[in-house]
């Protein structure tokens, strides 16, 4: 197992190899591409054809429908 010392090692290479202004590209590149690798294995690529249900409103959701009132005709 990694203790708190190894792991706080291990960080402080990081930083000084790749330093302060390259981390956070790279975590977020890490980010995105562990993102397309949960996406690929479940399937769920823009491309596919298959989409979830939508979940229907439960029903103590209140539905709000706003109606717009007729405009009568003044001419007589």
């Amino acid at each position: 197992m990694i203790g708190t010392g190894e792991l706080i090692v291990i960080l402080c290479v990081v930083l000084v190899l790749f330093g302060g202004k390259k981390l956070p590209e790279l975590a977020r590149s890490l980010g995105i591409g562990i993102r397309e690798f949960k996406k690929a294995l479940h399937g769920n690529e823009e491309g596919d054809l298959i989409e979830k249900p939508k979940a229907a409103p439960s029903p103590q959701e209140a539905v709000v429908i706003e109606v717009e009132p007729e405009k009568k005709d003044k001419r007589h």
